[in-house]
């Protein structure tokens, strides 16, 4: 694909992100955390890509934070030494490329259960030992301990192994529940001073939540991943506006069976089939009356019964998807434009690391 390209002459369906919104959102979150005095560590699950990650730092965001040791791998691979890794480790090949990654990197990970607790504590030493943050359901139903107790019955378990240390509490909330994970951090926060423990980090996390991370006094970072691009679903949470939004699928349209109905050929393998909660596969920016109804593998069968607007057999379009970070791990690769013109391609290096 050749640089200085129009957008609009790429095969389809393709991801392209546009440099500018890009740039302007990795700017935008970073100035309110140096505002508000807190460190920023991005989730790299949405883009995937070590370059996007290096203009993240360059910005003054403190490490990175992936889901998966195969994610954290790839960055290491690609010189990043400040990693979180927000999924509980289990099993004893990943403990072991666990421990190998801990050998060259500064490593955190987390853990909700005695049972990770002891399968960790078996394999690190105190020669090497791992960080480890207790993680916390503070009402976002997922994983994590789900009382202030409960936090502080697994520090002390954590910091009774030799090979680990208690470093810290997280959490990724439900959005708008600030004053919830406030009074569960405080409440944790001051039993573990009361036990005597060090807690040196406190993650609020979320994209949702990104702008009102102040809100939660008790934090010393906050994590967020989909804010890089934005999507649909952040529109709706009120995060960002259509413009903010720097990703879109171009689709073109393939055919116009009846006056009601086009097919895209950009099919669940280009948009995903994660609806989070919309009826719909995402946002169609110059037909927004227009709906894309369902999904197959190469098809997107869009209803423009609502539409006043009809799109022509051979235009191409462009999508807000409702999922970013889902849309990510579907391309090779991503495209980067300004103003419409191609500027650069980035393999999405850790696209498909699901151990």
């Amino acid at each position: 694909m050749t640089v200085g390209l129009s957008i609009h002459d790429l095969m389809t369906p393709v991801a392209v992100i546009d440099e500018t919104v890009m740039a302007n959102n990795i700017r935008v979150a970073q100035d309110y955390f140096d505002r508000i005095g807190r460190n920023f560590r991005p989730h790299i699950k949405t883009h995937k890509i070590p370059a996007l990650a290096a203009l993240q730092q360059a910005a003054g965001a403190k490490g990175i934070n992936c889901q998966k040791i195969s994610e954290a791998e790839v960055f290491a691979d690609a010189g990043f030494t400040d990693i979180l890794i927000t999924f509980n480790m289990l099993g004893a090949a990943r403990l072991e490329r666990l421990k190998a990654l801990n050998a060259r990197v500064d490593l955190q990970v987390v853990a909700d259960n005695a049972v990770v607790v002891e399968a960790l504590a078996a394999g690190f030493q105190a020669d090497r030992p791992l960080k480890v943050l207790v993680e916390c359901d503070t009402g976002g139903g997922r994983n994590g301990v789900q009382t202030p107790a409960d936090a502080l019955h697994l520090a002390n378990s954590i910091d009774a192994c030799a090979g680990l240390v208690f470093h810290g509490l997280l959490t990724y909330p439900k959005p708008a529940s600030e004053a919830g994970v406030e009074t569960f951090f405080a409440e944790a926060v001051e039993m573990l001073n009361q036990a005597g423990l060090a807690c040196p980090v406190v993650s609020h996390g979320g994209s949702p939540s990104l702008f009102d991370s102040a809100l939660v006094a008790s934090a010393t970072e906050h994590r967020a991943g989909t804010y890089i691009f934005n999507d649909r679903a952040m529109m709706r949470a009120g995060m960002c506006d259509v413009d903010d939004c720097a990703m879109h699928v171009i689709a073109t349209v393939a055919s116009c069976p009846t006056e009601t109905r086009a097919i895209l050929d950009a099919g669940s393998k280009a948009l995903t089939s994660d609806l989070l909660g919309f009826t719909d596969h995402g946002l169609m920016v110059d037909y927004p009356d227009a709906s894309i109804v369902s999904l197959s593998e190469e098809h997107a069968v869009v209803d423009l019964s609502g539409s006043v607007a009809r799109p022509q057999i051979g235009e191409r379009v462009r999508i807000i998807p409702n999922h970013t970070c889902v849309v990510s791990n579907l391309f090779d690769k991503l495209v980067f434009h300004r103003n419409g013109v191609v500027t650069r391609m980035e393999t999405v290096a850790a696209r498909g690391k699901v151990v």
